[in-house]
């Protein structure tokens, strides 16, 4: 079980319901180890800063994980934190013409696998991340975020 807090720290009006990000989370969380992790929403002025701090690039983006590497505690493990840049996500869905909540799924799940120590380094982690990432996507009723549409 994985018990989802968020954070919304974002002034964008049309953010998913909470109760969608909570269910997104949940469907891309491999363990059965009672988990929690925290999901921040947040605008471009503070992805852009923490973009900065930890990865040392001055721009927004749309998903940052931050794994806790911790022990469980009380037979709970802190995976971590994601945060999502709002605007960004928006405006990635319109250029990509892809649904907000397509995409925003989507980057849930993506934030989530990072913290389970997935990765895109290379072309093989590529493609198990997002084979597991279309493979989640499908079971919650969405298609193939890397198809190309015409």
């Amino acid at each position: 079980m994985l018990k989802v807090d968020i954070d919304r720290q974002s002034t964008q009006p049309d953010i998913p319901p909470l109760k969608n990000l909570e269910r997104w989370a949940q469907a891309a969380y491999l363990d059965s180890l009672a988990a929690e992790v925290a999901l921040v929403i947040v605008d471009d002025d503070a992805i852009r800063e923490l973009n900065l701090r930890y990865r040392t690039q001055d721009k927004t983006t749309n998903v940052l994980s931050f794994p806790a590497y911790l022990d469980p505690i009380d037979g709970v493990k802190h995976l971590g934190d994601i945060i999502i840049c709002a605007p960004v996500i928006e405006s990635e869905a319109l250029a990509q013409n892809k649904s907000s909540n397509a995409h925003w799924a989507h980057m849930t799940i993506h934030g989530m696998l990072h913290l389970q120590e997935h990765d895109h380094e290379t072309s093989d982690e590529a493609r198990v991340m997002e084979t597991r990432e279309i493979e989640i996507l499908k079971t919650l009723g969405f298609t193939n975020p890397y198809s190309i549409s015409s």
